[in-house]
Formats: C-alpha cells, sequence, structure tokens
C-alpha cells in the first residue's frame, strides 16, 4: 500500500510536467488520446499473451464507464487546461477532488454527511479556490494567471473523476491488469473522439514532433499510464478513500517543484497564498472524512 500511495504522490505529480512538454506540439486531447489508446492495445495484448482470455461482458462494460469517466474526461479537461495554464496551478485545481468525492459520495453512494472538521475543509477549500480564480476581475482571460473556463472544464474534468473513482467498487470489473488495459483503452477512444471533433492538424502536428515530444508521451505512456494509473487503481479499490485522497495535496506540490524546475513556471503572491488556503481545506476534508459503512464490493 505504500509503494503504491508513493507512485501516486511522485509519479501522477510528474505527468502535469510531461503533458506540458507534449502539447507544446501536439493538441491537447491527441496526447490524451496516444497516451491512453496506445499503452491500452499493448497492454491489452500482453494479458492475453498471458493468458487472461476475453473478460465478460458485463465486466468490460464496468471497465468501460470508468475508463470514460477517468481517463477519458478527467484528463482531457486537464491537459486542455495545460494551454492556458503553469502545471502547478493546474495540479492545484485538481486537488479539490475530494471535495468533489466528498459531495458525489453523499448525494449518490453512501449517503455519509460529512464531518465538522470535514466541512470546514470543504468550505476553506472553496473559499481558496474563489480567490484563486478571482472572479471580480474583470481583467481578459489573455491577461489572467488563471484562465476561467479552463479551470472550469479542470473542476468538471475532476466531477468526473471523483464519481468514476466513488463508482469503481460497486462494479464488477476484469482482473486488475486487464482492467487497467480497458480503461485506458475506453479513455483513449473518448479522447480520439473528442479530438476529431474540437481539434484540427492532426497529420501536422505529428510530422512536428521532436526527440521531446515522443520522450514525453513515452513517459505519459509507461510511467504516468502503467505506474501511476494502474498503482491508482489499485489503491481505490483496496485502500481506504480518506487516505487514497492525499493524493491530491501532495501532487501540486510534486507540480509546482518540477515546473519551477524545468519550466520555469513562477507563481504570484495571489496563487501562493490561495495555493495554501486550498491545500489547508484539502489536508482538513481528509482528515474529516468518515469511514462509510461497509458495502457490497462485486469485484473480481
Amino acid at each position: 500500500m505504500i509503494i503504491a500511495l508513493g507512485l501516486v504522490y511522485v509519479v501522477w505529480g510528474s505527468t502535469f510536467l510531461g503533458m506540458k512538454y507534449a502539447i507544446e506540439v501536439l493538441p491537447p486531447m491527441m496526447v490524451s488520446c496516444l497516451r491512453f489508446l496506445t499503452g491500452g492495445v499493448l497492454l491489452f495484448i500482453f494479458t492475453l499473451w498471458k493468458g487472461y482470455g476475453i473478460p465478460k461482458a458485463t465486466q468490460i462494460r464496468g471497465a468501460v464507464l470508468v475508463g470514460v469517466m477517468l481517463s477519458g474526461i478527467g484528463n482531457c479537461a486537464v491537459a486542455f487546461a495545460l494551454r492556458f495554464m503553469p502545471s502547478g496551478l493546474v495540479a492545484l485545481l485538481v486537488a479539490t477532488l475530494p471535495a468533489w468525492m466528498i459531495m458525489l459520495d453523499f448525494w449518490f453512494f453512501s449517503k455519509t454527511k460529512p464531518t465538522l472538521i470535514g466541512l470546514v475543509g470543504l468550505i476553506v477549500g472553496l473559499f481558496g479556490m474563489v480567490y484563486l480564480l478571482d472572479i471580480t476581475n474583470p481583467a481578459n482571460t489573455a491577461n489572467r494567471e488563471v484562465a476561467i473556463f479552463p479551470a472550469l472544464l479542470v473542476f468538471a474534468g475532476s466531477v468526473a473523476w471523483a464519481f468514476g473513482s466513488l463508482k469503481s467498487p460497486y462494479l464488477l470489473l476484469p482482473r486488475p491488469l486487464q482492467s487497467t488495459a480497458i480503461q485506458m483503452i475506453a479513455g483513449g477512444i473518448f479522447s480520439l473522439t473528442m479530438s476529431l471533433i474540437f481539434e484540427d492538424n492532426h497529420l501536422q502536428a505529428i510530422r512536428n514532433m521532436t526527440f521531446e515530444t515522443y520522450m514525453a508521451v513515452l513517459y505519459l505512456i509507461i510511467v504516468g499510464s502503467y505506474v501511476g494509473y494502474s498503482a491508482y487503481l489499485w489503491l481505490i479499490n483496496n485502500a481506504p478513500p480518506q487516505l487514497t485522497a492525499t493524493y491530491a495535496y501532495v501532487n501540486p506540490v510534486v507540480a509546482f517543484f518540477l515546473g519551477w524546475i524545468f519550466k520555469g513556471e513562477l507563481l504570484t503572491t495571489r496563487s501562493l497564498i490561495a495555493s495554501s488556503i486550498v491545500l489547508t481545506g484539502v489536508i482538513l476534508m481528509t482528515i474529516g472524512r468518515r469511514k462509510p459503512a461497509s458495502k457490497t464490493v462485486p469485484i473480481e
């Protein structure tokens, strides 16, 4: 469990930088497509070679649902937002995930009300987000450190990610490795569809790929997806939710540090203050999260 948590802490914090490098040449949703579709197909072929066989239709449906929510909607939103904001700030917006998990868990799953500490953390975190977005500032998107529309898109992606994570333990899924492969394929197909609809110049972008771009995509496939994504899927099905959620306030720190080292990304005073407020709220939400009542987890 400690190894899986450590991988999610460090690896996922670094994927924001990897995506930042990749989208310098490739359209954002195309990056998600290449990352998950390529990685998923290769991993699925590997599982067949290892004798896994074809999973049942109900298992495939469950894995597809989770894959679209997580690697599809969630990662497309993040990739798009990285075009407009520093990687550390995007990671900070993603750090609101525990808030969405608390609310969705109460509304649709365990019906468990947040504790007083959790509620205080939720309010603090939301206040930090409002301060960060600086909604009352009339400046246009080009002059903002945090672009409103991409930020809202990240929130939408985080809601999808939270729902998929909460739903996963209730679904009938294939064996873990094959489940990861199918989820990646589903996310990749979703990303491909979105890229074909909303992005253009795909062939020209591929021709313009540099050695750095290839290495970034390769890193996202091998380290980000095979290692980090698999570790996360293991955690949401085997570790307490409050423990798994702690990655949300470690990832931004890793992303901030790497963005500063490799891309020279500097944060304003407002961003640093907002980051402190949001991360304080996330920590309180994690500490105050009640353990839900026992539930049936029909996973093979």
